[in-house]
């Protein structure tokens, strides 16, 4: 009896032990064994289930121990108590099937997460909450932010998805990268970020939680770094580990910027340098970034590629040599990985740019780093018995102190080329969007100019203001030929002008600056004129702080000049609203609702109209290579297949910027080794292959400016 009681208090100590996550100044330790954690970025939502199996399948053959995503609080909770777990957002399913893979999760609820997504992942419903006042010491915000953290939170505990019940999940994230706001708005950020740290930590989930970019973020939550080098940070508290939430492996592509990318030599570089100086932690932003879908895109103009230069491109494919080169150095930090929890490195000058890092444990084998950080000159350097030749900005990793493994400069990993290859076009047909009368049903008559979103509530990217504008027969421009001057002045995104239901002209802003003005000389008749604005957004505001108060739509002022009268001013006047297109209302989108109109065939088919919205059928092409439209061509508007939205498009914006030689070497930001100036910032947009039938899929358009679809094609991407 004693020896069945001993062996019961026996597994139930190690059952203790075995599912315990901790930390201390070394690192997070995992069932009582310190660990070197390499982990990447997947966001479950930008890509398909079907696609999740193999996005994580390459991240473990890359390397990883972890797999890095964000909760995406308005895919999951689009309105007030009503839940979205399916699909894309079947956050369970993603999470076991880390699991399955032998993965550990870190589960970032935020659950603000800012990531280039609308509206920073907050509900747009939650802005219009009496009293609402967002990320702040505010009741109202921190009400629904409790409520939907403990949703997610009871969610994982009840599928026994945290690592003490024998789940992957090792750490969580509260709030996202708030020390820049609280510093902003001092004491109500401060109140914040206690009663978050406090809110959480009183949830219980049995492991560590963190906050990005807080530098005071109270015990026991880890503060950590986001850049693209973070060896010099250290965190607040020396028995907190050092960790590296956001590697930025490259950055995001808006629509008209080239495409950044970020060459490896420097990622590995800036890895090794953190994990040299006493780093635990790395985490890529992103490993897979995959793609906006639908109005997902937010920040302002990003777009709907998500691509980020990526260890795993959009398509699923390995972007190599990035993806090889990053997993040669994980497994060398693996090699040495004992030496590195088990010791402070010990750090000498030997010359000017150059340092070596050695961790020699009382017991067990020894590794150095041999750092060059010259960025222009190789050096030789002497580190016990052996001369080492380190290319410029570059680290040599040494086993046993002797034996070098790897160096950041020297790319084993071979280099691929990807091609798109068509295998498809098309045959059109075609509807016209015409412009609303503001006589219809679901028009709304106000006074004045109203922000867009106030009116949208974001539920099109679309909203019409709509007004009537009375000219005297005895105008003098009727005999001098000088036709009035509209001004319109908006918030942004993008807007489309039409007078008496003919285009005068189109107008857009950017993401540096998103407010426009639209001024032209326009052709008004004798009598009652009708002027109609399609205000345009490209995305909600994602960051900033109470970027809820950002405006969309036009604010005016309007005004017509070159009058008798001088100038007319219609800010103040009637208009009316209608929110969304026609096709939208109908659906045209979608099987059912694009029979539920005549379409243009044949050589009747609209050719370059404005507004104009296209659809045709397609069978999918044989074989499993991803797929891709190319858009070059087209102008600008939406794309769906099967009633599934791929996104935003918009070719016709070209990128401006400066697209010089890249070099590894020098510090990195998000202006270096920028590629394809002049041309699309993004010309192929990614369909995946769960979403097509063999047969008869229906693909849909709708182009803004009137461009012709012909040129569009269907491609595969292939290695």
């Amino acid at each position: 009896m004693k020896i069945v009681l001993f062996l019961v208090v026996c597994c139930c100590v190690y059952s203790s032990i075995k599912a315990t996550v901790s930390y201390d100044d070394k690192a997070i330790i995992i069932n009582g064994r310190r660990r070197i954690l390499m982990s990447g970025s997947i966001h479950y939502p930008r890509s398909t289930p079907q696609m999740w199996p193999d996005l994580i399948k390459k991240a473990k053959d890359g390397g990883l121990d972890v797999i890095q995503t964000y909760v995406f609080w308005n895919g999951h909770e689009p309105s007030p108590g009503k839940y979205n777990f399916e699909g894309r957002y079947d956050l369970v399913k993603f999470i076991k099937l880390i699991q399955e893979a032998g993965l550990y999760a870190h589960l970032r609820v935020g659950p603000y997460v800012c990531a280039e997504w609308n509206f920073g992942g907050l509900p747009v419903w939650l802005k219009y909450v009496p009293g609402m006042s967002f990320r702040t010491d505010n009741e109202p915000f921190k009400i629904a932010m409790q409520r939907f953290t403990e949703k997610i939170v009871n969610m994982m505990k009840s599928e026994n998805l945290f690592e003490p019940q024998g789940g992957p999940i090792i750490m969580s994230q509260i709030e996202n990268e708030y020390g820049p706001v609280e510093w902003d708005i001092g004491a109500p950020g401060k109140a914040y970020s206690k009663w978050a740290a406090h809110m959480a930590d009183g949830l219980k989930t049995g492991v560590p939680w963190i906050m990005c970019k807080q530098e005071d973020a109270p015990d026991p939550m880890i503060d950590t770094c986001n850049g693209f080098y973070c060896e010099k940070f250290t965190p607040n508290k020396p028995y907190k580990p050092k960790m590296f939430t956001e590697l930025w492996t490259g950055w995001f592509t808006e629509f008209g910027g080239p495409i950044p990318t970020r060459p490896v030599e420097d990622i590995a570089y800036a890895v090794a340098r953190f994990i040299q100086n006493n780093g635990s932690f790395v985490n890529y932003y992103m490993y897979h970034g995959g793609t906006n879908f639908g109005r997902t895109a937010g920040g302002l103009f990003i777009t709907t590629s998500y691509d980020y230069d990526a260890p795993i491109d959009e398509y699923g494919l390995l972007n190599e040599p990035k993806w090889g080169h990053l997993r040669d150095l994980h497994s060398t930090i693996k090699l040495v990985e004992p030496a590195l929890v088990s010791a402070y490195p010990t750090v000498t000058y030997p010359g000017k740019n150059q340092e070596i890092h050695v961790f020699k444990p009382k017991s067990g084998i020894c590794a150095a780093f041999l750092s060059n950080y010259d960025p222009h000159f190789s050096a030789r350097m002497k580190f016990g018995n052996t001369q080492y030749h380190l290319p410029p900005w570059s680290i040599s990793i040494l086993h046993s102190c002797k034996d070098e493994v790897f160096n950041t400069a020297k790319i084993k990993a071979p280099t691929t080329q990807k091609k798109m290859t068509p295998v498809g076009k098309f045959r059109w047909q075609s509807y016209k969007e015409e412009a609303p009368s503001s006589e219809e049903s679901d028009t709304l008559a106000m006074i004045g100019l109203y922000e867009q979103l106030n009116v949208t509530r974001d539920a099109s990217d679309y909203l019409w203001y709509l007004a009537e504008v009375d000219i005297s027969p005895n105008e003098h421009f009727f005999t001098n030929g000088q036709f009035p001057l509209l001004t319109v002045m908006s918030a942004g995104h993008a807007l489309h002008v039409f007078i008496n239901n003919q285009m005068a002209g189109t107008v857009w802003g950017s993401l540096k600056n998103p407010k426009l003005t639209f001024s032209q000389n326009v052709k008004l008749r004798a009598g009652v004129n009708k002027i109609s604005l399609l205000s345009v957004s490209v995305g909600l505001a994602n960051v900033g702080t109470h970027f809820e108060t950002y405006n969309v739509g036009i604010l005016g002022p309007i005004t017509l000049k070159g009058l008798n009268e001088g100038t007319r001013d219609l800010t103040k006047q009637q208009w009316s609203y209608k929110v969304g297109l026609n096709g939208e209302t109908l659906g045209l989108h979608t099987l059912d609702g694009s029979s539920s109109v005549e379409w243009l065939q044949g050589s009747i088919v609209a050719q370059k109209q404005p507004l104009t919205w296209y659809k045709t059928t397609f069978n999918a092409p044989k074989g499993n290579e991803p797929l891709a439209f190319d858009m070059n061509g087209m102008g600008k508007g939406q794309i769906w297949v099967n009633g599934e939205g791929l996104g935003r498009y918009w070719p016709a914006n070209k990128a401006h910027g400066n697209c010089d030689e890249c070099s590894y070497t020098g510090i990195y930001n998000e202006n270096k080794c920028n590629r394809y100036c002049g041309d699309p910032s993004q010309r192929w947009y990614h369909v995946p292959r769960s979403w097509l039938k063999p047969n008869d899929n229906l693909l849909v358009i709708f182009e803004e400016w009137g461009s012709l679809p012909d040129w569009i094609t269907l491609v595969k991407r292939t290695i």
